[in-house]
């Protein structure tokens, strides 16, 4: 009678810990790691073949949007493509719980335009079997999962629940407020939540609500942060997630709630959203004197090129400028008209400049956007050219260019970012400082023009493999280890007798992505960029493969992860 489910034969094995790499085999049985050694094919009801690749702990994601998704797409993909075997949902303080049935229709909303995503399609693909966190957080349990789930608890709904969203986004909370919403906050806790999130980005936010203004937690105030942080201090536990905010007042939630920060971000320019905070050396000091303060702080870093593909449809990365707001919200119709606005279109006109980096969300000026695809015929003679390109051969604005061509589209014309260059010995330092965990891949969100959740492939074949910015046992340790420590993971990121078998096989040299593509198979027929990768050989989630060779299983593994553990 074989002893072990599964047997992982003659790997590399990377263990998450920095020790030294080795060949070995891995028992698996009843979704644990049983034995780590030499380990004979009869003891096993299966053997996988895993000689010359690479075998390490499953990659932690801890900067994920799956609030919704988790429920029409079991492996959170496209993360789960490129080995990730847990997320952290919640972040930035959006989510969707606690939320009065009333609400919900809101609720959606608020998320349309930062994630890209179509509120229908929420509704449709969400089983808003839930009012409170508690209730939100048995739904996700219950619900089958191809990945492990932990969820921060995010401020925006919780302060939309007890004060209203349009008084949450004029007023400090009065003292009953507050104190319901941190009993709200401590019931959250003992259920399971890692900690609380919120986006302090102030009245210029680039991640808005629908209708353009700031989201709750930008504006709200520093007594309402600092009643949270008390909360827990109370607990004694939990993960701060901020992105933004001042550093000053940053330090002093870890400093009064005893708990560490996970700091949002730091890249060698901007993240994702085309913010940027700072130089990456100073946020980098920062990390070291907040740290030798006794203030606990991680900083997550940007490690994946910042290309994209989008369509003026559902754009809003342009939203700090109140200009380009004016001309992007609202329905389609209701766009088109914005563009067509001389007194709009001029405001955004007198914005241009040839050399302005516009957000940090493209590596050069809009003249240099490649017109990618088009979907009426009079806009083909444009495919393959840039706007300055076409500005110059028709004597025309570069602004007029894109408006016009959109217009012609219905704004469904597909811009793209021109290559960004990655200074590697930048980046080395970025992705080696020992306070950055790597990341940031907005899983969930942003859906139609970006792909980090691409960035453990990109971390290993373009930064180690190509550039030996680490070695793998640094680079697997970074990736999993380090990052589930610092989400109070309690038994995962590493491999290790004992703990769960989330374990990922694969072929090192021929590990790479693929190029973008477009994919329809989200609900009520909305689309979504996507990208995967090659070179995966197995994915598994407590000890079931859930990928091989490229390809899903239909194996639903995932435990939601309260206080650190299933």
């Amino acid at each position: 009678m074989p002893t072990y489910d599964t047997l992982i034969k003659k790997g590399t094995i990377l263990d998450g810990l920095r020790t030294p790499r080795y060949v070995g085999d891995i028992g698996i049985k009843d979704g644990k790691i049983a034995r780590i050694g030499r380990i004979s094919d009869s003891e096993a009801h299966r053997v996988i073949n895993a000689q010359d690749n690479i075998v390490c702990p499953g990659f932690v994601d801890l900067h994920t949007h799956f609030d919704g998704q988790i429920f029409w797409d079991p492996w959170c993909t496209i993360n789960g493509w490129h080995g990730v075997t847990s997320v952290a949902i919640g972040n930035c303080g959006f989510g969707f719980a606690p939320v009065a049935a009333a609400d919900r229709e809101r609720a959606m909303l608020t998320m349309e335009r930062n994630e890209a995503v179509k509120a229908e399609t929420m509704a449709e693909g969400m089983p808003w079997d839930w009012e409170t966190f508690p209730e939100y957080l048995d739904s996700v349990d219950r619900t089958p999962k191809g990945v492990n789930v932990l969820s921060y608890v995010p401020l925006n709904p919780l302060m939309m629940h007890v004060m209203g969203i349009e008084q949450a986004k004029k007023r400090p909370a009065n003292d009953a407020e507050r104190k319901e919403m941190c009993a709200l906050l401590s019931e959250a806790m003992d259920v399971g939540g890692c900690g609380f999130s919120a986006q302090i980005l102030g009245e210029t936010t680039v991640q808005r609500d629908y209708d353009g203004t700031p989201m709750i937690t930008d504006l709200m105030a520093e007594q309402d942060l600092v009643a949270f942080a008390e909360v827990l201090k109370e607990k004694g536990r939990g993960l701060i997630q901020i992105l933004g905010g001042d550093m000053e007042l940053n330090e002093r939630l870890v400093e009064i709630s005893g708990q560490p920060m996970l700091w949002n971000a730091v890249a060698l320019a901007t993240d994702q959203h085309g913010i940027t905070f700072g130089g990456y050396k100073d946020l980098l000091d920062w990390g070291v004197t907040a740290n030798k303060r006794g203030n606990r702080v991680y900083l997550h870093a940007v490690t994946a090129e910042n290309n994209y593909q989008f369509q003026l449809a559902d754009w809003n990365l342009f939203d700090t400028e109140p200009a380009w707001r004016d001309l992007t919200l609202g329905s389609i119709d209701e766009k088109i008209a914005n563009m067509q606005d001389p007194v709009k279109r001029g405001a955004v006109k007198d914005l241009y400049n040839p050399k302005y980096t516009f957000l940090g969300a493209m590596t050069a000026g809009i003249h240099e956007l490649k017109i990618g695809e088009v979907s009426c015929a009079e806009n083909e003679q444009y495919i393959g050219f840039t706007i300055g390109e076409v500005a110059e051969r028709e004597g025309r604005h570069p602004i007029d260019v894109m408006l016009d061509i959109s217009i012609a589209d219905r704004l469904e014309t597909l811009f793209i970012t021109p290559p960004q260059h990655m200074e590697m010995d930048k980046m080395s330092e970025l992705a080696n400082h020992p306070h950055t965990l790597p990341g940031l891949s907005d899983g969930g969100a942003h859906m139609k023009f970006l792909t980090m959740g691409r960035y453990p492939t990109e971390f290993l074949a373009k930064l180690v493999r190509e550039n030996q910015v680490m070695d793998l046992e640094t680079a697997h340790w970074k990736l999993s280890a380090y990052s589930a420590m610092a989400a109070g993971l309690k038994d995962r990121g590493y491999l290790s007798e004992g703990a769960p078998a989330d374990i990922v096989v694969y072929d090192y040299d021929a590990l790479n992505l693929k190029e973008p593509e477009r994919l329809y198979d989200f609900p009520a027929g909305d689309w979504r960029l996507a990208q995967g990768a090659t070179g995966y050989r197995q994915t598994m989630v407590n000890g079931t493969v859930t990928f091989e060779d490229g390809e899903c299983t239909g194996e639903t593994p995932g435990k939601l992860l309260r206080h650190g553990t299933a």
